[in-house]
């Protein structure tokens, strides 16, 4: 009997050790719904933190900077902590795994994909509308200290994107589109004229062309070893651009997948055959567009048009060294069209998002600096680093802007041509942006559209066979390297399948150690088991 109860306490000890160590990686279950204080308590101290993404560009950190000494000499009992990541994909790990345990930041520079994952855990992420049109806090409030935006003043396009499940869940901060940056004097050398609307047609006909080598392999068109006359940044943008030219199935807002169609199948065979060749080429397997660009072995370089200050002879943030620039013409252009006449190019660049906490006084400081974000001086510092757009007419049309723009050219810093000329590319073109679907595995399908393009390319290079039977293996191998067909084989139906990125540390830790209890309770039931047989032998 005594033998028994050791038994048993020992089981339960470790049953008690499994739930504990459950509850701690997972933490809370959820928070309660955020409701908006009638008044703000300046009678406390706030310390919040901000999450923002940063490369390498010293003047976007410093607008950040001045933008939180500005904010605290308004506010002065709330302290912004500033956490700068290098891309955008760690902060949205890091969002994943501090959800477990309600240890996230309060606001964060992050993309309405992500929050759609972001929203697995009950009531994380505050929903704005309220908070938008509040009388003393909202957007243009009466008791706000600064001279933000109304909700009129945000570029309704850009506001939109922000909204899903019937919420507002982010406020837009910088808007870029893709660019097509072309080595215009190349293009002519050829014997081209760039039409007024690039179209797929010509690129292609343009890069194969660039192909021609004399007899000791130098290209023809710039004299040296190396030319790739098409090299895309972002795969994933280049297929759902290309889908949504063609009016082509692509996700439903409720999550279904149809981007598995004949018309995928018809242009990954185009990417096959001018891969093949050498004419296209994407950053994940050659490098940086601009790069190449820039040394005289490109013709179209697709990028962001936020990145524009790496573009071109005198780029200002050029990777590349000196003596390998080549002097040229750039033209900054929209991507490449099926269409000409009906321009259909996306819409990207960070958002910001306000974290449910405890405290609703903590969440309300933390909504007046997400909101601070969109004055006029941190939208407009922030834009002139680079070829981004403000996200508000207020900032938009502001005397100081204009003259901004009005002085391209006179530098190759501030004013430097081809940032500039990127901004105007996407002012002029706003209504004829998308966005695509947002849900809980939106994320997934944005990564596989694009890997099944960087598959083809790598497969062609590799002499392998692209065909009806390859088609079929890359629909399944990508279906289910990005768990494609759980919640239902027609997409994420219902947005349910989940989309969590890397397994979070703590998870990871929970279930190495539930492993390791497992472990002990079976090597102590086999113990158990062998003392037993052992007294039978005996007869004890």
């Amino acid at each position: 009997m005594r033998k028994m109860n050791k038994r048993l306490a020992l089981f339960l000890a470790l049953v008690m050790m499994i739930l504990t160590l459950a509850t701690g990686c997972h933490g809370s279950k959820g928070m309660a719904e955020f409701v908006i204080p009638e008044e703000f308590d300046e009678s406390r101290d706030y310390e919040i933190t901000f999450w923002a993404k940063n490369d390498t560009n010293k003047a976007q950190t410093a607008v950040y900077e001045q933008a939180i000494k500005d904010f605290e000499a308004l506010y002065p009992n709330i302290k912004v902590n500033l956490r700068l990541y290098t891309d955008y994909g760690r902060i949205y790990n890091d969002v994943i795994t501090n959800i477990s345990t309600n240890t996230m930041p309060n606001v964060c520079i992050t993309y309405p994909d992500h929050i759609a994952t972001y929203l697995t855990g009950v009531n994380s992420v505050v929903p704005l509308d309220g908070l938008f049109e509040h009388e003393k806090y909202g957007l243009g409030g009466s008791e706000v200290k600064f001279d933000g935006p109304t909700l009129s003043e945000i570029v309704p396009q850009f506001l939109a994107e922000c909204a899903f499940d019937d919420h507002h869940y982010a406020i837009p901060y910088m808007r870029s589109t893709e660019a097509c940056y072309v080595n215009k004097t190349y293009v002519e050398k050829l014997g081209y004229t760039l039409p007024e609307t690039l179209t797929w047609d010509f690129v292609w006909e343009v890069a194969e062309a660039a192909m021609k080598q004399d007899g000791e392999g130098n290209y023809l068109i710039n004299g040296q070893k190396i030319m790739i006359p098409f090299i895309y940044k972002s795969t994933d943008n280049m297929m759902i651009q290309m889908l949504k030219q063609k009016d082509a199935g692509y996700s439903t807002p409720e999550g279904d997948i149809l981007i598995f169609n004949d018309t995928t199948k018809e242009l990954l065979y185009t990417v096959a055959e001018h891969a093949k060749t050498g004419a296209f080429s994407t950053f994940k397997i050659s490098s940086y567009p601009a790069n190449f660009l820039n040394a005289g072995q490109c013709i179209f370089a697709v990028d962001s048009s936020a990145g524009a200050t790496w573009m071109g002879t005198y780029a200002p943030l050029s990777d590349i060294s000196e003596d390998k620039f080549v002097e040229f013409e750039t033209e900054v252009m929209t991507i490449p069209q099926f269409d000409p006449a009906n321009p259909k190019m996306i819409s990207q660049g960070p958002s910001m998002c306000v974290f449910n906490k405890n405290d609703p006084q903590e969440v309300l400081a933390s909504w007046l600096f997400a909101q601070f974000m969109l004055t006029n001086d941190v939208q407009l510092g922030y834009a002139q680093t680079e070829g981004y757009v403000p996200v508000t007419t207020k900032a938009q049309k502001s005397a100081e802007y204009q003259d901004y723009l009005s002085k391209i050219g006179q530098d190759n810093d501030l004013h430097y041509d081809v940032k500039i000329k990127a901004a105007h590319l996407l002012m002029n073109n706003t209504e004829h942006t998308f966005v695509t679907p947002v849900f809980n595995g939106s994320t997934s399908l944005r990564d596989a559209s694009g890997q099944m393009i960087e598959n083809v390319t790598k497969s062609v290079r590799r002499k392998e066979t692209v065909d009806e039977a390859y088609m079929e293996k890359l629909y399944s191998d990508v279906t289910s390297l990005y768990r494609l067909d759980q919640g239902g084989t027609e997409g994420v139906a219902g947005g349910n399948a989940e989309d969590l990125g890397p397994l979070p540390a703590a998870s990871k830790a929970l279930l190495g150690t539930l492993v390791g209890v497992w472990v002990l309770i079976l090597a102590y039931v086999g113990r158990d088991m062998m003392k037993k047989k052992q007294g039978v032998k005996t007869g004890k």
